[in-house]
């Protein structure tokens, strides 16, 4: 198990350009922490993202419920966004792509991409930027930015566990959950 998240890593810090004989895990006490939290809750989503047949990615519960691609969608666009908001302080307002219209395909890379782009962030911050506060939009609750990143990953295990529901629902099994 180890050699497979330091091989993950090593991509990762390759990928980012952020390799370097004296780089080769996340800046900080918390990032180098977090970082299994984060891979596992990822790793966990897409197999529940690749485990719903692209035929059901329309099913809905009820009607007002989410399809299971707009539950897949909106994880993949709001980690971005609440990572960009909260966690880097950046002013964005949230951009999801209709679901409906997009292939299973499509929907995991989008998936990887924002979940890429975590990891990308989770490797570079640094402890002050971690330390300082910022408002959380809804609820106006005053976190660290450590913190946010908590919230990043619990926004996904929300909405991955309604997806969860759906695959029963389908009478498919969803991949167990290791942690």
């Amino acid at each position: 198990m180890f050699k497979k998240i330091y091989i993950f890593q090593l991509f990762i810090l390759l990928s980012c350009g952020l390799y370097s004989q004296d780089t080769i895990l996340p800046k900080t006490d918390f990032t180098r922490m977090y970082l299994p939290i984060w891979e596992e809750a990822t790793s966990h989503c897409l197999a529940v993202a690749e485990a719903m047949p692209e035929e059901l990615y329309r099913y809905r519960p009820t009607a007002i419920s989410k399809t299971f691609a707009e539950q897949m969608v909106h994880i993949a666009a709001a980690s971005k966004l609440l990572t960009q908001r909260y966690v880097q302080g950046m002013e964005v307002k949230p951009s999801t792509p209709f679901a409906n219209q997009m292939s299973k395909v499509a929907i995991i890379a989008l998936l990887n991409e924002s979940f890429l782009y975590t990891t990308r962030v989770i490797y570079s911050i640094g402890q002050p930027q971690l330390d300082e506060t910022c408002t959380m939009y809804h609820s106006g609750n005053k976190v660290s930015r450590a913190f946010a990143l908590f919230y990043v990953q619990d926004h996904m295990a929300n909405h991955r566990a309604k997806a969860n529901l759906y695959l029963r629902m389908n009478q498919l099994e969803p991949p167990t959950y290791t942690w």
